[in-house]
């Protein structure tokens, strides 16, 4: 994976002010291809010439273009379940992390995937799991139909429980694939919050995903 590299003052003044905020964790690990989260949209747009409005405010935040090349990596290394306690409101789409702020910036006109659940009511999601772990649970909630896209994602705009979760799953080429209920009366424009909550560490994955329910 190509890795573009800050500038070092930047980075020293960067790493000064937010000295635990900052996650450098060498092993990416994966987000959600489908539909696919803001990070990965962002990366596969190209993180030097992104196409979107939205990708592009993103690389104009102070880590530029590294978020991006780092789309695998958005996540907290000791949570251990706790995520409302490590991630604060306005901090849910970048995991509170401050290389991943630029997912936060409040907007109405992030990529969305158009979803169409299938007549049972179900869609699969599909992870790309760069490098798979083992697995506590997969968490996927929604907003909230009150939910204002041009202010910051807060917890209390999530429904309160997770619409669906996933502890057994298939892998197949590092893509996992899951099968969810989509939550009914939900139509349009969402965003849907998903946790990747590792077994073997405190370690968890986060990802927002911007959809649109068609029909």
């Amino acid at each position: 994976m190509k890795v573009r590299f800050l500038r070092k003052n930047a980075y020293q003044i960067l790493f000064i002010l937010l000295p635990h905020a900052v996650s450098l964790d060498a092993h990416a690990h994966g987000s959600m291809e489908y539909p696919v989260s803001r990070v990965y949209n962002c990366f596969l747009e190209d993180p030097e010439n992104p196409k979107s409005d939205a990708c592009k405010a993103l690389v104009k935040t102070p880590f530029t273009t590294q978020p991006l090349y780092d789309w695998n990596g958005v996540n907290q290394g000791n949570v251990d379940g706790k995520h409302r306690e490590v991630i604060p409101d306005g901090t849910l789409c970048g995991a509170n992390n401050a290389m991943f702020s630029g997912l936060d910036l409040p907007r109405s006109d992030w990529v969305m995937t158009d979803i169409s659940p299938n007549i049972e009511n179900k869609m699969q999601f599909i992870y790309y799991a760069t490098t798979p772990h083992a697995t506590k649970y997969f968490e996927f909630y929604i907003t909230k139909d009150s939910y204002d896209p041009k202010l910051p994602l807060k917890w209390s705009d999530l429904e309160e429980k997770p619409f669906c979760t996933v502890k057994d799953y298939e892998e197949i080429n590092k893509k996992i694939k899951m099968s969810c209920p989509y939550p009914k009366g939900k139509t349009g424009r969402h965003v849907i919050y998903n946790i990747w909550q590792r077994s073997d560490s405190p370690e968890a994955f986060y990802a927002c995903i911007d959809v649109n329910k068609v029909k």
